[in-house]
C-alpha cells in the first residue's frame, strides 16, 4: 500500500514540476501581454526556446518584457515632444553659426593664418 502512495506522490510531484516550469517560462510573455508590448509574440516564442535551453534566455526575456510600457514607450524619452527637441537644435545651430561667423571675422584669426 505504501508503494502505491509513494508512486502517486512521485507522479504528482513530476506533473507539478513539469507544469510549474511551463508556467514560470511564460511569465515574461504575461508581462509583455499586460503591458501591450509590440514584441509579445517574439517574447512568447523565445520563452519556448528558453524552455528548451534550460531557461538560459529567461532573465533576458524578463528584462525585454519589462522595458516597454505603453505610456512611455521604451523609457528613453524625457517627456518633451520631438518638435521641442527640433526647435532647441535649430536654436543651437543658429548660435553656433553666429559664433563661427564672429570667430572667422575677427582680425586676430586672419593674422594667425598669414604667419
Amino acid at each position: 500500500m505504501l508503494d502505491y502512495v509513494a508512486l502517486c506522490l512521485l507522479f504528482f510531484v513530476a506533473i507539478v514540476l513539469f507544469y510549474g516550469v511551463i508556467v514560470i517560462h511564460d511569465i515574461p510573455y504575461d508581462i509583455a501581454k499586460h503591458r501591450n508590448h509590440p514584441h509579445q509574440d517574439a517574447i512568447h516564442v523565445a520563452g519556448w526556446v528558453s524552455l528548451l535551453t534550460l531557461h538560459i534566455l529567461w532573465p533576458f526575456l524578463w528584462v525585454w518584457a519589462t522595458l516597454y510600457r505603453k505610456d512611455r514607450g521604451w523609457g528613453f524619452q524625457d517627456g518633451r515632444s520631438d518638435h521641442t527637441h527640433l526647435a532647441d537644435l535649430e536654436v543651437q545651430v543658429a548660435e553656433l553659426k553666429a559664433r563661427l561667423d564672429r570667430v572667422e571675422a575677427s582680425p586676430s584669426s586672419s593674422n594667425d593664418q598669414e604667419n
